[in-house]
């Protein structure tokens, strides 16, 4: 069956549209190499991974891989989320000490500690608006933003009632101090590339 063909079964059968679903199609689809695919508000968005963005995304990897086993350190691995059709695969994620996993063999989203986002061009307002208010809702300790086009990260602390309550920015080469929250580890920016 074509992605075509499961819409119009499932829109006769009456049944609802699923992250399950959605994802099953992407599986179907001829997504190119390279390219990073997730759901948010039930929306499919596709983006380039650019050697920046990877290289950011492994800086702060082997960073973490300092202080954490590779069990906990994730990398564009599907997390579901709360709220309407939410299926996330983040760039970098950080699991808890005995995380498991749900009945359908993914990871619980109540199990994560730490999320870095870098930013895409195309895709950056998901990760400043509705991407944050859901691991906000979520209750993610650590929400890291890192923006090569600005050369700036944002910081995301404190999460309650759906919102983040504590928040820094600062420039690439200012240290990210995340001793006091569950990471629990500092985080250098001064190599992290720009553009």
């Amino acid at each position: 069956m074509t992605v075509l063909e499961d819409r119009i079964e499932m829109a006769e059968s009456g049944d609802e549209l699923t992250l399950d679903m959605m994802f099953e199609w992407l599986e179907k689809m001829p997504i190119p190499e390279g390219y990073k695919t997730e759901i948010v508000g039930g929306n499919i968005f596709m983006t380039p991974q650019r050697d920046t963005h990877w290289d950011i995304i492994a800086d702060i990897y082997d960073q973490l891989r300092v202080k954490y086993p590779r069990k906990r350190v994730k990398s564009d691995v599907r997390i579901d989320y709360p709220g309407h059709l939410n299926g996330f695969a983040s760039d970098v994620t950080l699991l808890a000490e005995g995380a498991t996993r749900n009945g359908k063999g993914q990871w619980r989203c109540e199990d994560v500690e730490f999320i870095a986002e870098v930013i895409s061009r195309k895709t950056a307002g998901n990760d400043y608006g509705p991407k944050k208010d859901t691991y906000a809702a979520a209750g993610v300790p650590v929400y890291l933003i890192v923006d090569p086009y600005t050369g700036e990260w944002h910081l995301h602390t404190l999460p309650k009632d759906g919102k983040y309550h504590g928040n820094a920015r600062f420039d690439f080469g200012v240290e990210i101090d995340l001793v006091k929250t569950v990471v629990g580890l500092v985080l250098k920016t001064d190599e992290f590339p720009r553009g």
